[in-house]
């Protein structure tokens, strides 16, 4: 059996990026077992996909003797191969304390996380920046698989998770939609009145906002129409919830990775950031569409565009990231 240790502590959107790598190593490679080491509050998310076959935990606050102890718990197994997609100087010291054939890490290693690996793989020249996912995909070819997306990316559900209460009043499934996003920079404001446009134009349909963190709605909405999840979102019911959607609509984060991931379709609504290398993967795929802020300011983003984007989107048209004229809310 060929045994791995894939470390990727963070974050949600990478790991995101990684569990698909995996999935195809699972695909590809002939009895393959698969470790991982995830953040704490993250390690549920990893535990419950498919592909993985144990996971350890990294306390991100649990001070040296909390890392240390890590470390030596991964000292206990002998790997043919540690995969370090993270490639930073805590990532490359837990390469270099596990005991392995081949410790494999990024060519965009930083902090000096490259002096741990015995060899680092790039993608190969596309003419443009790669996607965080093509950076990653690389670590297939060492174990004799091709750098390419296999096999379906799964979720063991948990049994009691039904979430057919979710849907609209005649059954129409939900618009997921996740206001937040880790950076300010890369919020955007008009999710309420997005929300009041969607509503209004079909009121047979649902909308729930989601995410870890409380996005506030006024009670603007009535229940039998919208629902608030934001701040009560687990990472575990994550999959489900977005393999619930009709459709998701995300500011750049995690779960519009995660959409992407699964092929339910998707709306990113992104600022500065480049649709090619950081939005949806793959770009100008069936399910991945993109809208971009006029000169990459969300503030000059108008709900009318945005709406007028998932209105094409619900008609089954093709979109691209192309930046609307800006004018007035």
């Amino acid at each position: 059996m060929t045994q791995v240790l894939i470390i990727k502590p963070s974050a949600l959107g990478d790991i995101v990026h990684a569990l698909q790598v995996a999935t195809s190593l699972k695909e590809q490679v002939p009895d393959i077992e698969i470790s991982w080491v995830a953040r704490d509050i993250l390690t549920p998310f990893v535990r419950s996909c498919e592909a993985v076959d144990h996971v350890f935990v990294f306390k991100r606050h649990g001070g040296v003797f909390a890392f240390w102890r890590l470390t030596t718990e991964l000292r206990k197994k002998k790997y043919d191969y540690v995969l370090d997609m993270q490639s930073l100087l805590r990532t490359g010291f837990m390469a270099f304390r596990s005991r392995a054939a081949k410790k494999i890490g990024r060519a965009d290693a930083r902090e000096g996380s490259s002096l741990f690996y015995d060899e680092k793989v790039a993608p190969a020249p596309l003419g443009r920046r790669p996607h965080m996912l093509e950076k990653l995909l690389p670590f297939c070819v060492p174990l004799g698989a091709k750098p390419e997306l296999r096999g379906i990316l799964n979720f063991r559900e948990d049994a009691s998770l039904n979430l057919s209460h979710l849907d609209g009043p005649n059954g129409l499934r939900p618009i997921v939609m996740f206001p937040d996003s880790r950076r300010p920079d890369k919020r955007w404001h008009g999710f309420k009145q997005l929300t009041e446009a969607i509503l209004r134009d079909d009121r047979r349909r649902r909308v729930i906002w989601a995410g870890a963190n409380y996005v506030p709605d006024k009670d603007a909405f009535q229940p039998s129409q919208f629902l608030n999840l934001t701040g009560n979102t687990s990472v575990v019911s994550l999959p489900a919830l977005v393999q619930r959607a009709a459709c998701v609509i995300s500011n750049e984060s995690g779960a519009m990775h995660l959409a992407a991931a699964l092929q339910v379709p998707v709306l990113a609504i992104l600022g500065r950031s480049d649709p090619e290398v950081l939005g949806p993967y793959p770009y100008r795929g069936a399910t991945n569409h993109a809208i971009q802020a006029p000169l990459g300011d969300l503030r000059l983003l108008s709900v009318k565009d945005v709406f007028a984007r998932f209105k094409k989107l619900q008609a089954g048209s093709g979109l691209s990231a192309v930046s609307p004229t800006p004018h007035r809310q």
